[in-house]
């Protein structure tokens, strides 16, 4: 394999012989962090919006299932689109139709239409990520060592920054379809400044090449625990995103200030750990940093679960946060260097897996609770952690 990428990285750098390398990279991290405001600028207004169309919590909780859908549906027409437009394309397209969507949801007139506009918004999103990280697993071919974990943390920093612009434009009053529109017209002067900062071709690793038969196509054994890998870590995002700050409300109770304590302890700590997993994957290996994941989502949920006071609950939450920050990017990084599969193929088929967990484990959270108690119902995400930390060996042994 060591050999496989060594052929890949001299085979691009011929290919490419005119553009830095750091020319690339720099494009990538700011369509990362540009996809991540975007992300986070619905996020931050989703009261408003919630206000504005006078929905029930139980009407916008059914509303906002289209935008996850809406990136189940993106997976296979965009690993068809670059298979036959390329990766640079469907980057184009992607950040032209996403800032849209974005603007689209502020002028929704009802709940029906704010569904339409989210599952657009979760298909153009989808469509973004996976073809970002096709080229990202390119870039990091290039350079011949682990920096795909680092384009992830531009995506939260990204977040965080559009979290900020519509925490400071919401108390001065300001609606979401002005706020949207800006966001809109700098996406768009960004990929008017970077578009051409992006790999023009593939940079495929092995024998992944366009005539190998349809059956490589198939996923196999090795993709199938990437994605499992995967799957329990948006299954543990999905939870923290949805049910962190209920359980500071409901069971931790540290008063009204500080119930998103614990959710905005778990999203800096993912920041942090995606801006280090590149060093520590670099000096230690794949899957160490994959055991170590593992092991910190279960470690610190236990913590939060059995300590729910203020101080351990936090610090519970920030050590999930750190588990969970660099398993997508690894298992992303990893799917794209298969050399069975061209990138796009290998990133859409972990993807799909994945998504099954990140649609599944809110609701599975939400049932249990009913049953027994929040606690309880948050308990099994413990088992995510552990899986993840049994699955990492035998990707290695597969891969070798």
């Amino acid at each position: 394999m060591e050999l496989t990428v060594t052929a890949a990285r001299r085979s691009a750098a011929r290919m490419l012989p005119h553009t830095p390398r750091a020319f690339y990279r720099t494009a990538i991290n700011a369509f990362f962090f540009v996809m991540g405001m975007i992300f986070a600028s619905w996020a931050v207004r989703i009261p408003d919006i919630k206000a504005s169309l006078h929905m029930s919590d139980a009407a916008l909780g059914s509303v906002l299932l289209a935008a996850p859908l809406g990136e189940m549906l993106s997976i296979v027409p965009t690993a068809w689109l670059i298979a036959r437009l390329r990766s640079r394309r469907v980057i184009l397209l992607g950040l032209a139709l996403l800032p849209c969507a974005l603007l689209c949801l502020s002028l929704a007139a009802g709940p029906r239409w704010l569904a339409v506009a989210l599952l657009g918004f979760g298909f153009a999103n989808n469509m973004l990520n996976i073809s970002l990280n096709a080229q990202a697993v390119g870039v990091e071919t290039l350079y011949g060592r682990s920096i795909m974990a680092t384009f992830h943390g531009m995506w939260s920093l990204g977040g965080v920054a559009g979290c900020l612009i519509g925490s400071v434009l919401a108390p001065l009053g300001v609606a979401p379809l002005p706020h949207f529109a800006a966001i809109l017209v700098l996406t768009l002067a960004t990929l008017c400044c970077l578009r051409s900062w992006t790999l023009p071709r593939e940079v495929r690793i092995g024998a992944s090449a366009p005539d190998r038969p349809k059956t490589a196509f198939r996923p196999d054994l090795y993709l199938t625990l990437l994605g499992c890998i995967a799957l329990g870590s948006m299954a543990t995002e999905g939870a923290m995103y949805d049910w962190s700050s209920v359980y500071f409300a409901q069971v931790v109770r540290p008063g009204e200030s500080l119930i998103r304590a614990g959710y905005l302890a778990c999203m800096c700590a993912m920041v942090t750990g995606r801006l280090l997993a590149d060093g520590l994957v670099n000096r230690f290996g794949v899957t160490p940093v994959l055991q170590l994941s593992g092991l910190c989502i279960a470690a610190g949920l236990s913590l939060a679960l059995l300590r729910p006071s203020l101080l351990p609950a936090t610090a519970g939450l920030a050590l999930v946060g750190f588990g969970m920050a660099s398993v997508i990017p690894l298992c992303y990084s990893l799917a794209g260097r298969s050399s069975r599969v061209p990138p796009s193929v290998g990133i859409s088929l972990v993807s799909s897996l994945s998504f099954l967990g990140f649609l599944g484990c809110p609701p599975m959270v939400g049932f249990l609770s009913q049953q027994f108690d929040l606690r309880w119902a948050l308990s099994p995400i413990v088992l995510f952690g552990l899986a993840i930390f049994c699955l990492a060996p035998l990707v290695r042994r597969i891969r070798a």
